[in-house]
């Protein structure tokens, strides 16, 4: 009867060990998927602030040319322009976010534009679980849209002396924006832009 006893111990010893392992690979397993989701979320941040940091780096840019296309009622010709898609802006912020920009591209469209950057993160998953995990890194894209919200400005006549010196920009806000050429200054943009050009993140 002992001799059976012990047998039966035996046997079962050799399952737990399984038993055992099968539940430390499990938590091995979990973590590995934890961590690569945490990655995964870090990079797509990072994207996420390089793109918006960008296209906010671009649209303060427009400033001169947009101003300077009032005077002659040559905006039309300015907003068809390419423009500068600011990509060091977006490594910069990729590398506050320990990542690397990998890529960074405009999209030129009229009154609608886009930059689009892709990153990679700094940090491999490097589970002993997940094979080839040791080089594995996250990347992420993130697309920011710069979009003009005022189209069709009213351009008036103050003096009646034949000069459009007034420009009213009626937006899709319900906003009034109003820039007499006469009072165009290095300051003005940073009061208008923000309600001239929507910067946001879009679906991709």
């Amino acid at each position: 009867m002992r001799t059976g006893l012990r047998g039966d111990a035996g046997q079962a010893f050799p399952i737990y060990i399984m038993m055992v392992a099968g539940l430390l690979f499990l938590a091995l397993a979990f973590f590995a998927v934890g961590k690569a989701s945490a990655l995964r979320n870090g990079s797509q941040g990072a994207a996420d602030a390089a793109a918006l940091a960008a296209a906010q780096k671009a649209r303060a840019d427009f400033g001169p040319g947009f101003l300077g296309s009032l005077p002659d009622n040559m905006l039309d010709d300015f907003l068809d322009e390419p423009f500068a898609p600011h990509c060091a802006e977006a490594q910069r912020l990729a590398d506050a976010n320990d990542a690397d920009r990998k890529l960074c591209y405009p999209t030129p469209g009229y009154l609608r534009d886009t930059i689009t950057v892709e990153v990679e993160g700094r940090k491999p998953v490097d589970s002993p679980v997940i094979p080839g995990s040791q080089n594995k890194k996250a990347k992420a894209k993130a697309t920011a849209l710069i979009e003009f919200n005022c189209p069709n400005p009213k351009a008036v006549d103050r003096d009646s002396d034949g000069v459009q010196d007034l420009f009213i920009f009626t937006c899709r806000k319900g906003e009034i924006v109003k820039i007499a050429t006469a009072e165009i200054s290095p300051g003005l943009w940073e009061t208008v832009s923000r309600t001239l050009f929507d910067v946001r993140l879009v679906d991709q």
